[in-house]
């Protein structure tokens, strides 16, 4: 019998699940918690502010902010270790997901559903988020602030689907 490669047994490693879908048309205005969306392969997710240039962040355009991503366990660490109540729609980012080691997949392709993501670096939290909210998670989220993606191969998304590596 042949042994796996690395990479064949990456794929057994983890498997994940997408939970919440969240765009926002505009900079500072509430999220919208989606069942389904679709991605555009080097665009964003259509009706989202970084799609449009219209994000906190546009004035600096960024390949890998077209979909940006956080962990569920994250929220949860918050809850527990900080006594901070975050949800997945006050997060602000796009998707959360439940299993996915995040920060493993910087500089990896992935798929959600059959929309395949490229991991371009781990978000970094901001002060902007800590005044929108007015919650401190500004240095709960340190390392924890979730995935910077680009689209590689667009589509549409649905809650539930099963996240898993590629690479």
């Amino acid at each position: 019998m042949k042994p796996l490669s690395l990479g064949a047994m990456s794929h057994s490693l983890w498997q994940g699940e997408l939970l919440h879908i969240c765009i926002a048309e505009q900079a500072g205005v509430e999220m919208e918690e989606l069942e389904t969306a679709n991605l555009i392969a080097n665009v964003g997710i259509e009706g989202d502010r970084y799609s449009i240039a219209k994000g906190y962040y546009s004035y600096k355009p960024h390949a890998d902010r077209q979909v940006t991503l956080i962990e569920f366990e994250t929220l949860d660490a918050l809850r527990r270790d900080h006594k901070i109540d975050l949800a997945p729609i006050e997060s602000r980012r796009n998707l959360t997901t439940r299993g996915v080691p995040l920060n493993h997949l910087v500089g990896r392709h992935f798929r959600v559903g059959d929309v395949v993501l490229y991991g371009g670096r781990l978000n970094v939290p901001c002060k902007y988020l800590e005044e929108l909210l007015d919650k401190p998670v500004f240095a709960p989220l340190i390392n924890r602030s979730g995935l910077n993606c680009r689209i590689i191969e667009g589509g549409t998304i649905r809650r539930g689907d099963r996240i898993v590596p590629i690479d």
